[in-house]
């Protein structure tokens, strides 16, 4: 899976979702960052302000600043190629740059064989029902 990178400008807190007025990029892009992640999605964001080092330790970041400056940022990096810059990518376009269509479900890393449970099928002896878990 394509790992993500998603480099924003010096925020007041790590999701910049904080203070009187939100902007509401941030909340969507907040909100779609904690749902791939639980999905397995292999993204991550790094704020100017809290974290200064990955940008310094990222050669694509480090030569964007360079060259463009904290008025660029966000930058969208997809397996160290710039795909984005100056807005934050939108839950679609990060399905897309994960490689995984917006109607595919995504298992998590690590899990094999998953099989989703309708609350109305038999437990098959397992003590699950629609009355929870025994």
């Amino acid at each position: 899976m394509p790992a993500i990178r998603v480099f924003e400008p010096a925020l007041c807190c790590n999701t910049g979702v904080c203070g009187p007025e939100l902007d509401q990029s941030l909340v969507d892009f907040t909100a779609d960052l904690t749902h791939l992640q639980s999905q397995g999605i292999d993204i991550e964001r790094h704020n100017l302000a809290n974290d200064p080092m990955a940008f310094a330790s990222d050669e694509c970041a480090r030569a964007f600043l360079q060259v463009a400056g904290s008025d660029g940022l966000p930058l969208t990096l997809v397996d160290g190629v710039t795909v984005m810059t100056g807005t934050y990518p939108t839950r679609a376009q990060l399905l897309r740059f994960a490689g995984v269509a917006a109607d595919q479900p995504v298992t998590p890393a690590g899990a094999v064989g998953l099989v989703m449970l309708d609350a109305n099928t038999d437990s098959g002896g397992c003590g699950c029902g629609p009355e929870g878990c025994s």
